[in-house]
């Protein structure tokens, strides 16, 4: 089986659908093809191709470089989901890609460049996939294409379209559903669009195969739980539910062995792979952009050894850092994680240098994936040794703080074979981004059953998820021993049952739980707003945060604005008809 390699040069934009400048016409045409020469069999697969393409966030903008970076939409939203959430902070100083504070400390406008670069992503994505459905209906008029091949097309260009358009839901609310029958792209973002993005998902799940021969096209499974997280987002629990049990009792998934094989580019499409996006390098493709370029950024510092070449962006926070210290019993202090720091190498106000002493705290309790999912000084870091803090950290002075990212980094002895070759500013890795893994619909079931269902029954999943985190390979020190004092237990062996303890408590845990099996993969923010309690959280971790990172001072996440970002003033103002805008900015901005 081989994976679909996409590449950015792609003919996916060959098909305009208007001469309007707007956010589904402004990539430069690469060519002169006809629509008409694009529809056969292996046109309409080119066009499908480039949609593909479209999904790791690494395209070409039509203005410039400098207007739309491939971290504008980086598939992991670390930017929109975790820093947003507190989950980290934006990392390298202040200065560098500045305009992502204002996401951080809640002050984006409609002019901010990466709420601006995530838009035009997105409905690039969306403007792929429609010409790949208007061209295949051009094929199937002129039988051009079998009938099996075009219900196949139609599938993954529709899912690949249902995850466009839910990206843009998430992100800004209010945004329009743009379909191949579009002719003028002013369309209004007035109406709800979750029945247009369940009914996507919904044909894909019908009509896509349960295995595809290559690896990383879009299957049944996978648009049967893209169907029930877009459920799960409008709190549609009971409808949620049996797509999701669907997919438990199907057989085909099971987490992985360990927790770390989910970030690691030689255990890619694992058993608990639903949906991932591939990356490769050494392919042939310019500077290696098919290796995660939009993630660039979210690596240590390049000095003194760190891996990659870039940037130190993307710094865990100490809160979350708190939140994977447990309790006696093994489980996570909900409301109390937060009452004091985990060590780390601050010392009389000030972080101590690489080349001074220090010994970080393997006596706290802490869950075992703290280790997997931040970069802490005197842990090893993956297989490049001890962590030395500061020379792998660009600001130290306390601005981002004293923690690295580790989940998209790779390992030392990869490098030559699953990192690329070339050494520029980065270098990047083939360590696929997993967009949807068993993990997710264990607890998306967990939460459905404590709401509308059955406490035992969601304990089960998430203590199955605590399980492969009690029974995962540890980070250990040269020796052998432990790098940290971890301790883990499932609620059952704990004797928390969540019988016993309430539907708040069980709502608890697996809110808990989910933060951190997915810490630092961008689902936070989306998951707090999605729940109600974002203002709630967020203002709770800043009023903390902000006595320890002076670029916080002032931030203030208001109820009723920022759940949402501030649609792009630019694409309002190409939205004009007849001297009204059809695009609304979004309440508050």
């Amino acid at each position: 089986m081989k994976k679909i390699l996409v590449s950015i040069f792609t003919i996916a934009t060959l098909i305009g659908v208007s001469s309007c400048s707007n956010y589904l016409d402004e990539m430069k045409p690469q060519g002169s093809l006809s629509a008409e020469s694009l529809a056969t069999e292996k046109g309409v697969s080119g066009l499908l191709t480039g949609a593909y393409a479209a999904i790791d966030g690494y395209l070409e903008h039509p203005f410039s470089y400098t207007k739309s970076f491939p971290w504008h939409a980086a598939p992991s939203n670390w930017i929109y989901g975790s820093v947003a959430a507190g989950d980290s902070h934006k990392g390298s100083d202040p200065g560098d890609q500045s305009q992502g504070n204002m996401i951080e400390d809640f002050t984006a406008t409609s002019a901010n460049e990466f709420v601006r670069g995530k838009w035009w992503h997105t409905y690039e994505g969306v403007n792929r996939c429609n010409n790949t459905l208007r061209a295949l209906a051009l094929a199937k008029k002129n039988n051009a294409i079998s009938a099996d091949k075009a219900k196949l097309i139609e599938a993954e260009a529709r899912f690949l379209r249902g995850h466009y358009h839910f990206e843009a839901k998430k992100m800004w609310n209010n945004v329009p559903f743009v379909d191949e029958n579009v002719t003028d792209p002013r369309v209004p973002n007035t109406t709800n669009i979750w029945p247009n993005i369940e009914a996507d998902f919904k044909f894909a799940a019908d009509n896509l195969p349960t295995k595809q021969a290559d690896v990383g096209r879009a299957t049944k499974w996978a648009a049967q739980a893209y169907l029930a997280k877009a459920k799960m987002f409008q709190n549609k629990y009971s409808e949620a539910l049996p797509l999701l049990n669907g997919i438990i009792q199907s057989g085909q998934f099971s987490l992985a062995k360990n927790y770390s094989d989910n970030f690691n580019a030689e255990t890619n499409n694992n058993t608990e792979s639903i949906f991932e996006i591939q990356y490769s390098v050494n392919d042939g493709a310019t500077e290696g952009q098919n290796g995660g370029f939009s993630e660039a950024l979210a690596f240590p510092f390049a000095n003194s050894g760190a891996p990659s070449g870039c940037c130190g962006f993307h710094q865990p926070s100490q809160n979350l850092v708190n939140a994977h210290k447990t309790d006696a019993n093994g489980l996570p202090l909900f409301s109390t994680y937060n009452a004091s720091d985990l060590k780390s190498d601050l010392d009389g106000g000030k972080y101590l240098k690489s080349t001074e002493s220090y010994s970080p705290d393997r006596t706290t309790p802490v869950d075992p994936r703290l280790d997997w999912s931040v970069g802490r000084r005197g842990i090893p870091y993956l297989d490049w040794g001890l962590h030395p803090g500061q020379s792998w950290i660009r600001d130290q002075s306390g601005t981002y703080g004293p923690y690295t990212p580790i989940k998209n980094a790779y390992y030392k002895r990869q490098e030559g074979s699953l990192v690329a070759n070339f050494a520029t500013y980065w270098r990047g890795s083939a360590n696929n981004f997993r967009l949807i893994r068993y993990a997710d619909v264990l607890l998306w079931a967990a939460e459905c059953e404590v709401e509308i269902g059955s406490l035992d029954k969601a304990q089960t999943y998430v203590d199955l998820v605590r399980a492969r985190a009690m029974n995962s390979t540890k980070v250990t020190l040269p020796d052998g021993t432990h790098a940290a004092n971890y301790s883990i237990k499932t609620y059952q062996l704990a004797g928390n049952t969540f019988a016993s303890k309430g539907q708040a408590y069980a709502r608890d845990a697996v809110r808990f739980e989910r933060r951190l099996e997915f810490a630092m993969e961008g689902h936070r923010f989306f998951d707090l707003v999605r729940w109600g309690i974002a203002d709630v959280e967020i203002n709770k971790y800043l009023d903390v945060e902000r006595t320890k990172r002076p670029l916080l001072k002032n931030a203030k996440f208001i109820k009723g604005k920022h759940e949402y970002y501030p649609i792009p003033q630019e694409q309002i103002d190409v939205s004009i008809v007849n001297g009204t805008p059809t695009l609304k900015q979004n309440p508050g901005y």
